[in-house]
């Protein structure tokens, strides 16, 4: 008995020096810890549970606006399908469909049905993310998430700026990612990697695995937040978007400099003047010391994009603006899209069996299967969200990009009764007078003879669209970039063969940022760029060709027209390295016979 009440004693005491112990905790110690859970529970409600349709698959997202828009991983979607079920922490189950996709990037965007006041997440930026951050992971690993309640996972950021090559046999490419030792499994890809402020700054993706199973390593890789940013408008086109490439590889020297290896002499790059053994000193307004931080920064634009690079040749240093090429054909990056085998969802392995390929370090979650019997029909209400057109991931998504931006054009007035010729005087310069002639078949620019300068005279003709000149030479094609603009407020997109929204870009590469129309007619091409802020039409590019330098229209300023028409009234041509032409319209006669 003495030996029991010995025993209690000392139990008495023990449980004393504990609550002594947590009566004197550290209060930074529980305010921090009161913050992760006050930070968890603000952020859960926007972590989306992706279940492919019949629940054979699935992964992770996270909304970003309160109209339903969220990201997730291209190797997620692919295999949940064009449309798929989604679990919020409120215990509902949404539909949602497929938006755009970005397949070399591992990024897609999907839409959920349901309400218009979707909890979101605050994108941050990854840019200022440094290594010892705290980090939080939230999402579906394991498909665990059945209730639709996150599983969280805490850790730190290991590395910054990371480059991973794409794996064998296919194009998913990693550039400027995020590393983290916050545990990353299989189902938590396309889901948000949170910053301490709870703050979205990626969208896990990859994990290196340990070479006998999919077991989490500690070493997690996230898609940086900026950088799909500058993809967000893109993939709101509905389209399977492209990242972009020089023209040019890049190596590292032998003191760690950053030089051209090898330069394609049909290139912009080229034509800009870099060429064999340029050593790049800074690209896009980031310093370059090596090939991996110059694959970095390349990896994060879209095709088309105009950026600077700083080079330096023999002791020179110089500065060019570049536009961006397109890194994969088409066909490379729909074909991404064929079907394929696909892992099952997960579930216990009997006792001694192993999968019959082990997954490779740096390999992303694979897809999830879509059932025995294929995906289930979608949704009758959602059908309509749905259009299927070649080159798009969502043709439907992009067609109401189109008819948001091309408003603007209304304040133009209507032109779709001036079906005849259309001529255009004025000057170029100061005082060189000009007349142009904008028909169907024929577009012609005349230039009066003055002292010491003869008469010019040039023509189009459109009996044969693919023989388009470089007319008047040196422009780039200025006479058919004009009838372009007359097509399109004449006619519309119907005017064109091809017509869709591109996304944003800045404007020539340091402006505002725009929203781009792209029209498409036999071989060339036009891009109209609209202020974002006004919707104001600020000018356009003709591309007669594949490597062709473009013909470059800026408008400066408007006019008003009877009629209740407006047109511009001074506009600046640019093209390659030309000077810039200004040309100054003093009138627009819209009611000419046919040409």
């Amino acid at each position: 008995m003495s030996q029991l009440l010995h025993n209690i004693g000392l139990s008495c005491i023990v449980l004393l020096e504990l609550a002594s112990t947590l009566q004197a905790a550290d209060p930074a110690v529980l305010a921090a810890e009161k913050q992760r859970i006050e930070v968890c529970e603000h952020v859960a409600p926007s972590v989306v549970a992706i279940f492919s349709p019949g629940g054979a698959g699935g992964g992770s997202g996270v909304l970003i606006s309160k109209d339903g828009y969220a990201l997730s991983n291209f190797h997620v979607t692919d295999g949940a399908g064009k449309f798929m079920k989604c679990g919020l922490n409120d215990g509902v189950l949404y539909d949602a469909v497929i938006v755009g996709l970005d397949p070399s990037g591992d990024v897609a965007l999907i839409k959920l049905f349901g309400r218009d006041d979707f909890p979101h997440a605050k994108l941050g930026n990854s840019d200022a993310c440094q290594v010892g951050d705290w980090t939080f992971v939230m999402g579906n690993p394991f498909l665990l998430a059945t209730d639709f309640q996150p599983t969280v996972t805490y850790g730190i950021i290991s590395g910054t700026h990371r480059y991973q090559f794409p794996a064998a046999g296919n194009i998913l490419e990693y550039t400027d990612c995020i590393q983290v030792d916050t545990s990353i499994n299989p189902g938590n890809s396309g889901g948000p990697l949170f910053n301490a402020a709870g703050e979205l700054i990626g969208i896990n993706g990859r994990g290196s695995f340990e070479k006998r199973g999919r077991v989490n390593s500690g070493a997690g890789y996230a898609i940086s937040i900026n950088q799909i940013k500058l993809f967000l408008d893109h993939l709101k086109s509905g389209r399977i978007v492209d990242h972009a490439t020089l023209g040019a590889t890049v190596s590292t020297g032998s003191e760690g400099q950053a030089t051209i290896e090898h330069i394609l002499e049909n290139s912009e790059a080229y034509y800009r003047g870099l060429r064999y053994d340029d050593e790049i000193v800074s690209f896009g307004g980031r310093p370059i010391g090596s090939t991996n931080q110059f694959k970095n920064v390349l990896g994060i634009y879209p095709k088309g994009w105009k950026l600077p690079i700083v080079y330096r040749r023999g002791g020179e240093t110089k500065e060019i603006w570049v536009r961006l090429r397109s890194l994969h054909r088409l066909s490379e990056l729909t074909a991404t899209l064929q079907p394929k085998p696909m892992q099952p969802k997960p579930g216990p392995r009997p006792p001694g069996k192993r999968p019959n390929k082990e997954p490779k370090e740096g390999d992303p979650e694979p897809p999830q299967a879509k059932g025995p019997h294929g995906p289930p029909p979608p949704p009758e209400q959602l059908k309509k969200f749905y259009v299927e057109k070649p080159g798009f991931a969502n043709y439907y998504f992009n067609e109401v990009q189109q008819q948001r931006v091309l408003k603007a054009l209304a304040n133009w007035g209507k032109f779709d009764g001036a079906k005849g010729t259309w001529q255009i005087t004025g000057t170029i310069g100061a005082d060189r007078k000009y007349e142009t002639k904008l028909g169907d078949t024929v577009a012609g620019l005349v230039i009066p003879e003055l002292p010491g300068k003869p008469a010019e005279a040039y023509v189009q003709k459109y009996a044969d669209l693919t023989d388009i000149q470089d007319e008047p030479p040196g422009t780039g094609g200025l006479l058919t970039a004009l009838s372009h603009l007359r097509l399109l407020l004449l006619r519309g997109p119907k005017a064109f063969t091809e017509f869709y929204y591109l996304g944003s870009e800045p404007f020539d590469g340091k402006g505002e940022i725009v929203d781009v129309l792209v029209a498409g007619l036999a071989g060339a091409e036009s891009h109209w760029y609209f202020s974002r802020e006004t919707g104001a039409l600020l000018g356009y590019d003709f591309i007669r060709g594949e490597n062709q330098d473009r013909c470059e229209i800026r408008i400066d300023s408007m006019q008003d027209l009877p009629s209740q028409r407006k047109f511009p009234k001074t506009f600046r041509v640019l093209h390659g390295d030309q000077p810039t032409v200004i040309y100054h319209i003093d009138q627009l006669n819209l009611e000419t016979p046919a040409a």
